[in-house]
Order: C-alpha cells, then sequence, then structure tokens
C-alpha cells in the first residue's frame, strides 16, 4: 500500500514536471515559429539557416523558463555546469530538429512554406521536444537535490529503511563501497 502512494506521488510529481516543461516548450514553439517564419519569410534567408536561427532563441527562452520555473526547486550550485549541459543536449535537439527539415526540404524538394514548417516545428520539434524532456530531466536538472520541496532529501542522505532507494541513489553508493583502483604512481614497478 505504502509503494502504491509513493509510485502515485512520483507520478504526480512527473506530471507536474511534464506540465511545467510543456508551458515552457510552447513558449518556446512560439518563439521558434514567428522566428523561423520571420526570417524565411520577411528576411529571405535560406530555410536551413532559419531553422538554426530560430532554434537558437528558443533555446534561450527554455533555458530561462526550465532554469527558473519547472525546475526552479532544483539545486543551483552547479549552474555553470548545468547550462554547459544544457547548451550541450539542446544542441543535439536542434540537430534532430533541422534536420527533420533538411531532410525534408533538400532531400525530398519539399520546399513550399507549409512543408518547411510541417517538417520543422511539427515532425522535427516533436522529435526534438522528446529528446529534450528524457535528457534534461536526466542528465541537466535531475543531478542533486530538489532544496526546497517538502519531503524532499539531499541526493547524498539515504533513503528511509521503509523506502527502497532509487537507482540513481544507489548505484553511487555501490560504488563508494568498492576499493580504489591504484593510481599508477603506487603500482608496482615492472
Amino acid at each position: 500500500m505504502n509503494d502504491r502512494r509513493a509510485l502515485r506521488e512520483r507520478l504526480r510529481g512527473v506530471a507536474r514536471e511534464a506540465a511545467r516543461f510543456g508551458t515552457v516548450g510552447a513558449f518556446g514553439f512560439l518563439v521558434n515559429v514567428v522566428v523561423f517564419n520571420v526570417c524565411v519569410q520577411a528576411a529571405g534567408m535560406a530555410p536551413l539557416r532559419s531553422g538554426i536561427v530560430a532554434t537558437s532563441a528558443a533555446i534561450c527562452t527554455n533555458y530561462l523558463g526550465n532554469r527558473y520555473w519547472t525546475y526552479r526547486r532544483r539545486d543551483k550550485r552547479r549552474m555553470p555546469r548545468e547550462a554547459g549541459l544544457f547548451l550541450f543536449f539542446s544542441g543535439v535537439g536542434m540537430v534532430i530538429e533541422n534536420g527533420a527539415l533538411a531532410v525534408s526540404h533538400y532531400g525530398l524538394d519539399l520546399t513550399s512554406p507549409l512543408a518547411d514548417n510541417i517538417a520543422k516545428n511539427v515532425v522535427g520539434l516533436g522529435l526534438g521536444s522528446l529528446f529534450r524532456f528524457w535528457s534534461y530531466r536526466t542528465w541537466v536538472f535531475g543531478g542533486g537535490s530538489r532544496s526546497s520541496e517538502p519531503g524532499s532529501r539531499p541526493a547524498s542522505e539515504p533513503a528511509p529503511a521503509s523506502e527502497p532507494a532509487p537507482v540513481a541513489e544507489a548505484v553511487p553508493a555501490v560504488v563508494a563501497e568498492q576499493d580504489p583502483l591504484p593510481s599508477p604512481s603506487s603500482s608496482p614497478a615492472r
């Protein structure tokens, strides 16, 4: 019974997180679509270049929204590392997103504005968003404690005996218990 309640609470937490991530993403989507179409239609830029500019603007918007709203309670002491990871995974998402545009526009020769928007802002953005949600919650904002959420505890604090430790907390504990490898300077001469 306690396991079901814990599972329900965890699923509610993920649902709230996904809703916030989706709201930030919706705002980023608007930025992405508007900047893309202004670059292509008004500025006459090439579709792929416009896609990169638009996605870059959306990445900046999304970092601010995710850092200061979706994941605001997460540990902020590692923000430089977090920002670097965010940019890296956003770059991978940009390749996924604009890769769909490149395949459609240059590979399949679907060059109408509608085809470009569908390829980039529906197919590419959908696939890129799934990747980003997974990577941000796993690698960027997932490490560290949720400093002010009720019932949260630092990652270094073990789970109570009645609560099974999540894998992410259990693995470092197992690794820490193993003997360290000898350093090259302490190994016997051959």
